[in-house]
């Protein structure tokens, strides 16, 4: 998968100590037993670039398991792992471990990701950046103890499928930490995440998989990318999914011939794009598609569901390309995710649990008035607990507040939507998302707003002679745009998914 670029620092890799079966003594953590991942899970890769709360996106999605995009070096030829290659944010606690452990506690868990496009085409994948097994297999084990997660993934594409010396490098590494894990009592599984053609992989990412067969790499999880196909054809996305799934099913089968059809496909994954990807309009996955995915995923089995990525599941930009932000099509905010969240199976729920609804759930007001609605709350098994409340979705000229906004499992809160005339009419979801400590649930109220003027926008207009830094909105053709990095020239909605301006929707 893609991501933007960031601005990161020039850093000096540090020697990594090698202990037993050649791998780093993490600070004496030891290697502890994470909860295994169900059989099969959805689990959307998480934007971790975007400065926003993993845990808090979770609760509001329903998405209890992500995948955490991504982890990579700072520079080439370095043998250190950042997020995302920035050195502010080291494989530490201080570095997601809050939100990470506050999604374990709610019955799910994450699984980091290594590589990603921006990695694949730099030199800053790990494998490819690194020349020292031991010290790749050292990232990894510092990752599974700093996280105590259950799944490494690794994001091999573009560039790093024509590295062999790093396929070779990586494999050796990953048999490495799975002896290691092994050794120590500890249920690790590895996931590949390749791009596919529409009848399985091409030449390059099946050598990946039988590099890991060459070395005793055990792979749990194929999982193929069913999207940006760039083949100059009109797509049924979800017939593509099957056909590509199919494809990878027969590779796998001459790879591991021992296998039966059921652990076959329970080695599968897919990983989807929702609405428009990066190609254009002619590689759209409707809704409807989503669900066609969905009912044939659970009839064959497969381990995982996926899509690219958390962040885009929104409607804020209806027939735009692909974005960082949105899908690109008219939908409700979660919409991909409520479709795949059933998935998920084999978990335990949750001791102490509840439920939230809210009362009327739909009202249209005209601009400038105001709608009220009760969030129910309800305990559902175990005690009752603390429910901190928050609301998403609210576009620009909206104001939400919740009063309170905290309760105990069978309080009810008050949820007023003020609108000013500057709302631009249409059809909202608003999100309402409760968490506890050891659950998290949310509802949605439809809020329609007639009467508006709506293209007030409040942010300076974008001007192409100014300089702008990383954080910076600009107005341009009625929606704000934020600066990801420096820049100047580049005209708001012109550079893709991956340019510089992010669309923060109308205004």
């Amino acid at each position: 998968m893609r991501r933007m670029r960031s601005l990161r620092a020039t850093i000096t890799a540090a020697a990594t100590t090698v202990a037993a079966l050649g791998l780093s003594a993490v600070a004496g953590t030891p290697a502890q037993a994470a909860t295994p991942l169900p059989a099969h899970v959805f689990a959307p890769y998480f934007e971790s670039w975007t400065g926003e709360s993993p845990a808090a996106l979770s609760a509001q999605s329903g998405a209890k398991h992500l995948t955490m995009a991504f982890l990579q070096t700072a520079a080439k030829g370095s043998c250190t792992a950042y997020w995302n290659g920035d050195t502010s944010l080291p494989i530490a606690q201080t570095s997601f471990g809050s939100d990470i452990k506050t999604i374990q506690g709610r019955g799910g868990d994450v699984i980091p990701s290594f590589g990603g496009y921006t990695a694949d085409t730099t030199g800053t994948e790990i494998a490819d950046s690194c020349t020292d097994v031991d010290q790749i297999a050292a990232v990894y084990e510092k990752v599974i103890t700093t996280y105590d997660i259950p799944r490494l993934d690794m994001d091999i594409e573009v560039d790093s499928l024509d590295n062999t010396a790093g396929i070779d490098r990586r494999n050796k590494a990953i048999k490495k930490v799975q002896d290691w894990a092994a050794a120590n009592g500890r249920k690790l599984e590895i996931s590949y995440t390749l791009p596919t053609t529409t009848h399985g992989l091409a030449a390059g990412g099946l050598a990946v998989l039988k590099n890991a067969v060459t070395n005793g790499a055990r792979v749990d999880v194929a999982n193929i990318m069913t999207f940006d196909y760039y083949d100059n054809a009109s797509h049924d996305m979800a017939a593509d999914t099957k056909t590509a799934a199919q494809g990878l099913y027969d590779q796998l089968a001459k790879l591991y011939p021992s296998k039966t059809a059921a652990q076959l496909w329970g080695m599968i994954g897919v990983t989807e794009m929702p609405g428009v990807d990066d190609f254009g309009p002619a590689e759209t996955l409707s809704l409807a598609n989503a669900k066609q995915v969905y009912d044939w995923a659970v009839a064959k089995g497969i381990n995982m569901i996926s899509f690219w990525a958390l962040q885009r599941d929104n409607g804020s930009c209806p027939g735009g390309a692909a974005a960082d932000g949105c899908s690109g099509i008219a939908q409700n905010t979660w919409d991909f995710s409520h479709i795949f969240e059933p998935f998920t199976s084999g978990t335990t729920a949750p001791s102490n649990d509840f439920s939230l609804t809210a009362t009327p759930a739909a009202a249209t007001v005209k601009a400038g008035a105001s709608a009220v609605t009760s969030v129910k709350t309800a305990v559902t098994s175990g005690s009752a607990q603390t429910l901190n409340l928050t609301v998403s979705g609210a576009p620009a000229g909206v104001t939400a507040s919740l009063s309170p906004a905290s309760v105990t499992a069978g309080g009810t809160s008050t949820l007023t939507l003020t609108t000013t005339t500057a709302a631009v009419n249409g059809t909202y979801a608003i999100v309402v998302s409760g968490a506890s400590p050891s659950a998290a649930h949310s509802a949605t109220y439809t809020l329609t707003v007639t009467g508006g003027n709506g293209n007030q926008c409040t942010a300076a207009p974008w001007a192409s002679a100014t300089i702008y830094t990383g954080g910076q909105q600009v107005s341009y053709k009625g929606h704000t745009w934020k600066a990801k990095w420096w820049t100047t020239g580049e005209e708001p909605g012109t550079t893709g998914e991956w340019g510089v301006w992010q669309d923060l929707g109308a205004c």
